[in-house]
């Protein structure tokens, strides 16, 4: 294996089949037709496959260094799935995932060690994420124990009060455990944990969505400033729009394991064109009582169908408020109908 290394920036600076996000030029992950298919399996003695679960069914996009990409969509679309595929904590059953231009999806474990150390996750429960019998300054220092990073137990005691003072933890918590704080400092030590490996890309798997408003902000307001002054990238995976909208430079929407809508941010909220995205959006609720009342609200008629045995041609032709017959039997590519802006439906 060659090892993961800064020398293959230059590899990657080339346009996106994706397009580009305003003011990045590097890509570091490079997603190419990724699928994740898990297998149904019958009988008890000698089980045997009858089906596929088609969690993820050929998504691709890229992420530049330096930015938020949100991924949103409803629940079991595949987002959490895609970041454990880039992860490597699941073997995709197709596709490549291009990292400093190399294909991590053939990585061996042990090749995969490397790696690690620059890919690193903020989990989603801070309640069951972080092992109880372990003191919070021992959760902070084993990455760094265990990958031999800072060999010496003071030096990394001092890297552990470090980081917990820059996620906003006095050192008087690294002798606590994990029940004596609350959701938001536990997920500061999330936080703090995946900052341990001095990693350059984290996937933040709906981060925030186990805290209450107040919380939230908070550690969206610190995963910025940590973005800005360590240089992170995120995949930031979440179903709250709102979140999204104020940390992401790019968003992502995923329905049924397919990529349907790519595009900046705030072109994405102000001009959705894919259908599915404006019915999701036309779903978030608006703070103001008054307009909230009189705006005409749009629903997503029917149920999400079975990845099971997904629709034929358009994934979300059952549902689609704008569906004609060849929807049902063509599927549809993602193609850039303005620049940046990319959509998967054929009466865009």
């Amino acid at each position: 294996m060659s090892e993961v290394a800064p020398n293959i920036r230059e590899a990657n600076k080339r346009e996106s089949v994706t397009g580009s996000s305003k003011g990045f030029e590097e890509v570091l992950v490079d997603v190419k037709n990724l699928k994740m298919h898990f297998p149904v399996t019958d009988g008890v003695f000698i089980p045997k496959v009858v089906a596929h679960v088609k969690a993820v069914d050929g998504v691709s996009f890229q992420v530049y260094r330096g930015e938020t990409l949100g991924v949103v969509g409803e629940s079991g679309c595949g987002k959490t799935t895609t970041g454990r595929c880039i992860l490597q904590l699941e073997k995709p059953t197709e596709g490549e995932i291009i990292f400093y231009g190399e294909d991590i999806t053939k990585y061996s474990p042990k090749e995969m060690i490397d790696v690690r150390k620059k890919i690193q996750v903020i989990f989603q429960d801070p309640y069951s994420s972080l092992n109880p019998r372990m003191k919070v300054g021992d959760i902070i220092a084993e990455p760094m124990h265990v990958h031999g990073i800072i060999p010496d137990p003071v030096e990394r005691r001092t890297r552990v009060h470090y980081l917990l003072n820059v996620c906003g933890l006095a050192t008087a918590f690294a002798d606590r455990y994990p029940h004596e704080m609350s959701g938001g400092q536990r997920q500061r030590v999330g936080i703090a944990r995946a900052l341990a490996m001095n990693p350059e890309f984290i996937i933040c798997d709906e981060a925030v969505s186990a805290l209450d408003v107040s919380i939230q902000a908070q550690v969206i307001n610190l995963l910025e400033d940590l973005r800005d002054e360590f240089d992170l990238t995120y995949l930031f995976i979440s179903h709250d729009l709102s979140v999204v909208r104020h940390i992401c430079h790019r968003v992502a929407v995923m329905y049924l394991g397919n990529l349907v809508e790519l595009a900046d941010g705030d072109e994405l909220f102000e001009n959705p064109m894919h259908p599915y995205t404006k019915l999701l959006l036309d779903a978030v609720p608006i703070p103001d009582p008054e307009i909230e009342k009189t705006r005409a609200h749009a629903v997503i008629k029917g149920e999400i169908p079975s990845p099971i045995n997904p629709p034929s041609g358009c994934v979300f032709h059952p549902r689609c408020p704008k569906m004609v017959d060849s929807c049902t039997k063509d599927i549809p590519q993602l193609r850039e109908v303005k620049p940046g802006h990319w959509v998967a439906c054929s009466e865009v």
